[in-house]
């Protein structure tokens, strides 16, 4: 393979996971990095790395120059579709062929959640840009458990606002392995393509506690918490409020059930069943486990 692929996100979970699935796979790798200081990490892992800022559509065109491949991953923010808008202009002034896209579940204009209508701006976009072009549209990623770690590791609780919802949650490093294999198949197969990658079943968060508990041998309980007092731990974190905001509609959707679903499209295009919760709980033990005794 002699192609150049602009990995954005690069510092990201998935677009990080993404790295790791095309090693080996003849891709020039190139990452989009707005902080010099990140640099330095990526290029010891073989991919070359250049300064630039989707806010700043003027700081583009070095990095999309002699790309192939645009791996299109935004931040989540107010400035989101701006962001998609100027990394689709630099892909279409520099000849890019095709952009693979890192949408969000349920992206549409009358989603219910602010994050659902940007990302629908971007994925119009993308559909319309003249590039070849696919759309991923994953479930809650199982990472965001790590942010829970803390209070499992010490406490044994997961604490969320997501009532009874089910999800039909997914491993991040199966989205990446999906990206790396549509990517791998060349511009062609999975063009005007959109996949929703999740986990192999939906699952609710008291069933999720349980599988932690076995994997981890101790006590795990899901408590339901309200969106106010989950607004305020958030906020008291330090996160904007905006972001906030945001996961408070998505758990405000999933509570009423809208995450209750599951599709094949992982396994479909990767020939691998994704990983499950208690795949990703054993991967991840050390994080749940250091601070906690052992069942005795």
């Amino acid at each position: 393979m002699n192609r150049t692929l602009l990995i954005t996100g690069a510092t990201g979970t998935v677009s990080g996971a993404l790295i790791d699935a095309l090693e080996g796979s003849g891709f020039r790798l190139r990452a989009l990095v707005r902080d010099p200081s990140k640099a330095d990490t990526l290029r010891a892992r073989g991919v070359d790395a250049v300064t630039g800022d989707l806010d700043d559509p003027r700081s583009l065109p070095p990095a999309f120059e002699g790309v192939d491949d645009l791996w299109m991953l935004t931040p989540n923010g107010p400035r989101a579709s701006e962001n998609g808008m100027n990394a689709i202009w630099a892909a279409r002034r520099a000849n890019v062929e095709r952009v693979v896209r890192l949408s969000a579940v349920h992206a549409a204009h009358d989603a219910p959640t602010r994050s659902g209508r940007l990302h629908a701006l971007s994925d119009h976009e993308v559909e319309r840009s003249g590039l070849g072009w696919t759309i991923l549209r994953p479930h809650w990623f199982m990472q965001n458990l790590l942010n829970e770690a803390d209070d499992i590791a010490t406490e044994g609780t997961i604490r969320l606002n997501t009532a009874d919802g089910r999800l039909g949650m997914v491993d991040a490093r199966d989205i990446a392995e999906l990206a790396a294999k549509i990517l791998a198949d060349g511009p062609n197969p999975h063009h005007g393509r959109i996949y929703t990658p999740t986990g192999p079943r939906s699952i609710g968060f008291a069933e999720v506690a349980e599988e932690f508990e076995r994997v981890i041998g101790a006590p795990v309980r899901y408590i339901p918490t309200t969106d106010d007092a989950r607004e305020a731990r958030l906020l008291g974190f330090g996160m904007p409020p905006w972001i906030v905001e945001m996961l408070t509609e998505y758990a405000q959707a999933y509570a009423l059930g809208r995450g209750d679903f599951t599709t094949t499209d992982v396994q479909d295009v990767t020939g691998r069943r994704p990983r499950s919760v208690a795949d990703f709980a054993r991967d991840h033990a050390d994080a749940f486990t250091a601070r906690r005794p052992t069942r005795v």
